[in-house]
């Protein structure tokens, strides 16, 4: 056992949590399945690792370039609040463990178990109706930090081994029948780009999707249609569009903040620079990062599409990878991200008011990767189904549940006191839920949800939308799927 663990070690370490090797790896892999010469597989995992690089840069400049803001929020109004984020609810949730005495540690193992999991329910995929093989590690192991501290929580007394295999499973449980949800909108929106999303607002994705088109009436304008007229036609540019909204939002924040408080925040603003060319600085910044996060998506994602077809079809037959949400965002408008992004914003600005307004027992703080990565994804999919609308609408009420939603989990499940809870949306909707049930039902509430969960690809399969014959079909020919229709 101890070698095997070992093993898991190295790969957990060296390629599962690693997302741009792990792609890579599944790309090289695919290519000597497809029995494609060695050198063209080695091409391809230096293209698919390069591209997703690429993408973890952007996401990493648009996190960071958001960070000192945060800090000057603190630091500025004295704010002792949770901060809605999953790298702040990762912290707060391993700072949880270690108080209570138990390994951090564990998370590891727990990950071993959901992933096999997850392969082995797409292995049995007659018998389980799931098709995705959920593949960003970095949101796996931020996934099972959060819900090792609740687990942990309701079963306080369970011991070491019962709290990874269960854990396992019900995690496994999740990766796998979410990231299936997403399946039918992800093929639509990339015209069978081959690809699901795996990510934290899976439910949200699945909602989105079903809901958008009833927001708005037949016909109603999506942002491909927009053209507007004269000066603000500028607007028509995604770069223009993103540079000018962003300098407004954020610049009216650092404006309030202080420059005395971002030179105190962000040590990238020298003494010698000007307050105002360096907020116009940062929010371009924005723009930059949303041009290179697309241009790593579109590398690696073609290459991934291509070589995963010889895994799916020699070793998982039916199946596709889930992999990170800003993978979409090169198959929608691009305003659809900043648009998302910042009536999000808007929702959760508003809720964080009604919080203070009715005394809330807990203050959360806005976090990036939710009203970002949460909403953008949801703009994107919303705009294609139900044009800008539907869009606003969508993000906005998103902004609002995270915020409540997130207040209610960092309080429920104590971990407001150690400054964060994961935030996005799946995890201020569906596991305050999961967390509820297991504390109050105890084994019996696992056993609901999971038994929920994998219910959930079984009704997919004799009710929804490509029911039957079409639906793994979907996954191996989208194109033979989308004639019939």
């Amino acid at each position: 056992m101890e070698v095997v663990m070992s093993i898991w070690a190295f790969f957990q370490n060296n390629v599962l949590t690693k997302p741009a090797f792990f792609v890579g790896f599944i790309v090289f892999i695919g290519y000597l399945l497809l029995k494609k010469p060695v050198y063209d597989a080695l091409a391809g995992f230096i293209k698919a690792t390069v591209g997703y690089m690429i993408l973890n840069v952007a996401s990493g400049g648009l996190v960071g370039n958001f960070r000192p803001i945060l800090a000057g929020l603190n630091q500025r109004f004295s704010l002792n609040a949770a901060v809605i984020d999953p790298y702040f609810g990762q912290a707060a949730a391993q700072a949880a463990v270690e108080s209570i005495g138990r390994s951090f540690t564990m998370m590891m193992q727990v990950l071993l178990i959901s992933f096999l999991w997850n392969l082995l329910l797409v292995f049995c995929r007659k018998l389980s109706k799931v098709r995705t093989v959920f593949i960003t590690g970095h949101i796996m192991v931020q996934q099972s930090s959060t819900a090792l501290w609740m687990v942990l929580l309701c079963f306080p007394g369970l011991n070491d081994p019962g709290v990874v295999v269960m854990l396992g499973l019900l995690l496994g449980t999740y990766w796998a029948v979410s990231s299936n949800m997403t399946v039918g909108a992800t093929q639509e929106l990339t015209d069978g780009g081959g690809f699901a999303v795996g990510h934290q607002q899976m439910f949200g994705i699945w909602a989105v999707d079903k809901l958008a088109g009833r927001i708005s009436s037949k016909g109603s304008k999506k942002l491909e249609d927009l053209k507007l007229p004269g000066f603000l036609s500028i607007f028509n540019e995604n770069i223009v569009a993103t540079a000018i909204l962003m300098s407004l939002f954020f610049g009216a924040i650092m404006v309030i903040l202080g420059s005395g408080t971002m030179h105190k925040m962000d040590s990238s603003f020298s003494a010698t620079q000007n307050f105002g060319f360096y907020i116009v600085e940062k929010s371009f910044n924005f723009a930059v990062y949303l041009q290179i996060l697309q241009l790593g998506v579109r590398l690696f994602v073609s290459e991934l599409t291509e070589s995963f077809q010889g895994i799916s079809a020699k070793l998982l037959p039916g199946s596709m990878p889930a992999v990170d949400c800003a993978a979409t965002y090169g198959f929608g408008h691009p305003n659809a991200v900043t648009i998302g992004f910042l009536f999000g914003a808007f929702g959760q600005f508003l809720a964080i008011i009604g919080l203070i307004v009715f005394r809330s027992p807990v203050f959360v703080i806005t976090g990036f990767v939710p009203v970002f990565f949460d909403n953008a994804t949801f703009a994107v999919f919303a705009n294609r189904k139900g044009g800008i609308k539907a869009a606003v609408i969508v993000t906005f009420c998103s902004g609002i549940i995270q915020v409540l939603g997130g207040a209610f989990a960092a309080y429920y499940f104590k971990l407001a006191q150690f400054g964060g809870w994961h935030g996005n949306f799946d995890w201020d909707t569906v596991w305050p839920v999961f967390g509820v049930l297991m504390n109050n039902f105890k084994y019996t509430g696992v056993g609901i949800c999971i038994v929920f969960l994998l219910v959930i690809p079984q009704l997919e399969y004799y009710f929804g939308r490509y029911r039957r014959g079409d639906y793994f079909k979907v996954v191996e020919n989208y194109a033979a799927v989308k004639k019939t229709e």
